[in-house]
């Protein structure tokens, strides 16, 4: 079993959301934190907050899609703190919309989804992850670190309707897990750093918790729980999967028993 205690996450997003409530977790429980994201204005808030818990804490301005930002991260964790056992890559993008929408009274297709939609979403929630991850497991490597890298897929991996490319970037989420600890374990590494994604439903974030009523209601309709899975709940679950170290190379969901409809 492996401590939180004065282990160091890095974790990108963390200026809100889940992200930040990973880092809050993680601070909770005796560990460090640098935390990134590329809006300097939460990225600051998120950091007194952590502050505020007497978290040992320091922060990064990273744009996930640039190498050398992704580098400066890895770079900033060693230097501060000496080490790194969570990579935490949890900056994600949605925009939503369908493949191709057509007129109701002609049947002709009157939209599709522009290019910028769609690769804008895998630049930052694919190769955002990708980037992050080979930069933070470098220096692991390179300093002997034992620890976790925890991917974010999500439900919508399974295929929701409106999110050909959020879905599209969350399913290779719970495919790099096998392909990385396959890799690790040829190269006798899989023992000290592993490799596993989580899964969440619908959770509770501002944004989430933000929206019209009406159709958040609809959302709850198909949750067993009968509630939002809170940001606090995942970040448990993380700390959880950190500290086991047989939890490996798999997707782990949380969702609260979420059903999805056949229309996604």
């Amino acid at each position: 079993m492996l401590e939180i205690k004065d282990s160091v996450a890095v974790i990108t997003g963390g200026g809100g959301g889940i992200g930040l409530a990973v880092a809050k977790y993680w601070v909770q429980n005796g560990g460090k934190v640098v935390i990134a994201d590329v809006a300097e204005k939460f990225l600051e808030q998120g950091e007194a907050e952590i502050k505020a818990l007497h978290g040992d804490v320091a922060s990064v301005v990273c744009n996930v899609t640039n190498e050398d930002d992704c580098a400066k991260l890895a770079d900033a964790a060693i230097e501060k703190f000496g080490k790194i056992n969570l990579v935490a890559p949890f900056a994600g993008i949605i925009k939503d919309g369908l493949m191709l929408s057509t007129d109701r009274k002609t049947g002709k297709v009157n939209r599709k989804m522009s290019l910028e939609q769609f690769q804008t979403v895998i630049d930052i929630n694919l190769t955002g992850v990708f980037l992050t991850v080979r930069e933070c497991v470098e220096r692991m490597i390179n300093h002997n670190c034992k620890g976790l890298i925890c991917l974010v897929s999500s439900t919508g991996s399974l295929g929701t309707a409106g999110q050909i490319n959020y879905s599209s970037s969350k399913a290779a989420m719970s495919v790099m897990p096998k392909v990385i600890t396959a890799e690790f374990f040829r190269r006798g590494l899989a023992d000290k750093i592993r490799c596993v994604a989580i899964a969440p439903g619908y959770v509770g974030t501002p944004m989430v918790k933000g929206m019209n009523q009406k159709a958040l209601d609809k959302i709850i309709e198909q949750v067993p729980i009968g509630r939002l899975v809170e940001p606090e709940e995942v970040a448990a679950f993380v700390g959880d999967i950190y500290r086991n170290e047989a939890l490996a190379g798999d997707v782990f969901y949380i969702h609260g028993g979420l059903r999805l409809g056949s229309k996604g």
